[in-house]
């Protein structure tokens, strides 16, 4: 009798602990490789499936579908960053005219959007529209037996059905960021100037000390990794998704649970090496 089996018969919980741990360092390894492999592919992606990538750009940047009709990925990206952008104004004048320094207004758009409200608004627009339409695409096409036929055809489906689509968030993800900062800097001087009455010229002073483009420019690199670590999240769970049209949902709703806590550290740890303990930030003006 193996050892294993002498563990299970006397001691059965410690044997289903021991097996779950397997499992979960068994699928975290298959997630690694699967991320390493899509990453090397994508030399092959760019060279020779330029078709498909060029089909990919065009589809989550537009949308398909029920989504094409209100105007795709930009659309949602728009309006959230317009609505998490507003509260921010919101709060932030009301907090800031309690103790007289309402003022500052503009400072929090130029400081706090582009370091964290912005960046971290798209990663959930980004993981709700392209992450998880990414997923039930990769995951029908998975119980459908659509992978393994282009196996069959001798097309490599890690560089065709992920690579391309891990380079097609990274190229969409540049101009739906502006789309997103501006909307945000639209969103809080609307709010601040036409609802609580401030005066445009206050608000554009203290936006203008404070906006920092060096800052801006990091937050696109931010946003760039975070779309990065979503695309691959999804992608991985839809081509490993199982169980039929119920497996494919469920691995919507666990790759989209997975990219929103992966794309909240990478925001974390991308901008504390951007930009240090200090943050480079200098009141004054």
């Amino acid at each position: 009798m193996s050892a294993s089996m002498v563990l299970r018969q006397r001691f059965p919980r410690t044997a289903r602990s021991l097996s779950g741990w397997k499992a979960s360092w068994k699928e975290l390894g298959d997630q690694a490789r699967f991320y390493g492999q899509s990453i090397g592919s994508i030399g092959q992606a760019v060279s020779i499936y330029r078709a498909e990538l060029l089909r990919q750009i065009a589809s989550i940047g537009l949308g398909a579908g029920s989504l094409a009709v209100v105007g795709g990925t930009v659309a949602v990206v728009a309006f959230l960053n317009l609505s998490t952008s507003g509260a921010l104004a919101s709060q932030a004048y009301n907090q800031m005219s309690q103790v007289g320094v309402e003022a500052l207004a503009g400072f929090t758009s130029a400081f706090v959007n582009v370091r964290l409200v912005t960046p971290a608004s798209s990663a959930f627009a980004f993981a709700a529209t392209i992450g998880a339409g990414t997923t039930a695409q990769l995951g029908a096409m998975k119980i459908n037996e659509e992978v393994d036929a282009l196996a069959v055809m001798g097309i490599r489906p890690i560089a065709y059905l992920a690579s391309t689509r891990v380079v097609a968030g990274m190229i969409v993800v540049v101009p739906l960021y502006c789309v997103a900062l501006l909307m945000s800097f639209f969103s809080v001087r609307v709010i601040t100037t036409v609802f609580y009455g401030q005066g445009s010229g206050v608000f554009d002073h203290y936006f203008d000390t404070f906006l920092d483009p060096q800052a801006v420019l990091f937050s696109f690199g931010v946003t760039v990794a975070e779309v990065l670590v979503i695309m691959l999240i999804h992608t991985y769970y839809g081509l490993n998704a199982t169980g039929g049209p119920a497996g494919v949902g469920e691995a919507v709703g666990r790759a989209t649970r997975t990219s929103l806590i992966a794309s909240q550290m990478v925001i974390l740890l991308v901008t504390l090496a951007l930009y240090g303990q200090t943050g480079n930030f200098n009141f004054a003006g």
